[in-house]
C-alpha cells in the first residue's frame, strides 16, 4: 500500500484552483479528487507498517489553524515537472508537519529526502513550453485563496494509474478545538 500524509482542500478553495488550471500545452492538470497539501511522503508500506502509521498518527495533538494558499511556483528549475499553488507561511502548519514527521521516523520509516515545502500540486508536465510556463507563473503569480479552516489531517493511499494517481482516504485525524469536536 503506498500512503502519504495529507490535508485535504475546502471545496471553495479548490474550485478556487481548479480555475487557474489551463495555459500550458501538455500539462496533466489535476483533478479535484487529486487535490490535497501533503504533509509527509511515506511511500509503500505492508499491512502492520500501514497498522503502526496509524496508531502513531492518531496519538498527535495538535490544535486546529487557519490557513491561506498564496502565490503559485514550479518544481523542476531548468525542466518545470509540475506548476503548484503555494500556502502563506504558518507556524501551526509547520508545527503539525514537524509533529507528523517526527511519528512516521519513530515507526522505522525513512527520513524524507524533500524539504518541506507547503504547496497543492496543480500540473504534472512533460517537456512543456518554458514561454508558456512563464506565462502561466507570471499571470496568477498574486493568486490567494479565501482563508480555510484545518480542522483536521488525513492518511491518503495512493494507486498509480495510466491517467495519473488515485487517492482515497484512509483515515482522518481530528485538531483540537476542530468544529465538532466535544471539549471536556
Amino acid at each position: 500500500m503506498r500512503l502519504f500524509v495529507a490535508l485535504s482542500i475546502p471545496e471553495a478553495v479548490a474550485q478556487s484552483l481548479m480555475l487557474l488550471q489551463g495555459g500550458v500545452p501538455g500539462a496533466r492538470w489535476q483533478s479535484r479528487e487529486q487535490l490535497h497539501l501533503t504533509l509527509r511522503f511515506i511511500g509503500e508500506v505492508d499491512g502492520r507498517d500501514a497498522r503502526a502509521i496509524d496508531d502513531v498518527l492518531s496519538a498527535i495533538a495538535a490544535p486546529a489553524f487557519d490557513l491561506q494558499l498564496h502565490g503559485v511556483g514550479q518544481f523542476g528549475n531548468k525542466q518545470p515537472d509540475a506548476l503548484w499553488a503555494g500556502a502563506r507561511r504558518n507556524t501551526a502548519l509547520e508545527h503539525l508537519q514537524k509533529k507528523v514527521d517526527t511519528a512516521i521516523r519513530r515507526v522505522g520509516q525513512p527520513l524524507d529526502a524533500h524539504k518541506f515545502t507547503p504547496h497543492v500540486t496543480l500540473a504534472r508536465m512533460r517537456n512543456p513550453e518554458p514561454g508558456k510556463v512563464i506565462e502561466w507563473l507570471t499571470y496568477h503569480a498574486l493568486y490567494t485563496s479565501t482563508e480555510f479552516t484545518v480542522g483536521a489531517f488525513c492518511l491518503y493511499s495512493s494507486v498509480l494509474t495510466s491517467d495519473g494517481s488515485v487517492y482515497r482516504i484512509e483515515q482522518t485525524y481530528p485538531l483540537e478545538g476542530a468544529y465538532g469536536e466535544v471539549d471536556d
